[in-house]
């Protein structure tokens, strides 16, 4: 696996991701395989916010033993630390952020199906009024914003 440290701001804070992952497996009793190890630093380093799959035949060409239940098993362990974040989809298809695990918004491609993590959060203003009106106590949200990625508005243009 190839990792990109063209922004080495980025690649620092994914390395720390990483390295409290690792640690905080290991403090839960989770066994970390050198293959497990894997799936965990391809999810870390990825801002695509990868499916099982994906990462699967990512990690495959490094270790040719690897099956995909490992990497769903890696999966749920992140998920029972409260270490990622599953993004599920009507299709039945998931994608998994291993960045940032905690609830924020999403801007998801309509044509490519490009996931990019939005930095102003749309829903922390409404949250209390959503709160107060339904009396629920919120525990996380999902909210997703859907277009067309610059790639794909690109494209779309030069078909013209």
């Amino acid at each position: 696996m190839i990792l990109d440290k063209s922004h080495p701001a980025q690649f620092d804070a994914d390395e720390q991701r990483f390295r409290h992952l690792t640690v905080k497996a290991h403090e839960a009793g989770f066994r970390l395989t050198p293959q497990r190890r894997a799936v965990l630093r391809a999810l870390v380093f990825s801002d695509k916010h990868p499916g099982a799959e994906e990462l699967f035949l990512q990690v495959k060409g490094e270790y040719p033993d690897l099956s995909l239940a490992t990497v769903y098993k890696c999966l749920d362990m992140l998920k029972a630390m409260g270490e990622v974040l599953q993004l599920e989809f009507r299709d039945g298809s998931s994608r998994f952020d291993g960045r940032r695990p905690a609830s924020h918004a999403h801007v998801i491609c309509t044509r490519c199906g490009a996931i990019e993590d939005a930095t102003a959060d749309p829903f922390t203003w409404c949250s209390d009024d959503v709160s107060i009106e339904t009396g629920y106590r919120l525990e996380r949200y999902r909210f997703d914003l859907y277009g067309l990625c610059p790639d794909c508005q690109a494209q779309a243009t030069r078909q013209q």
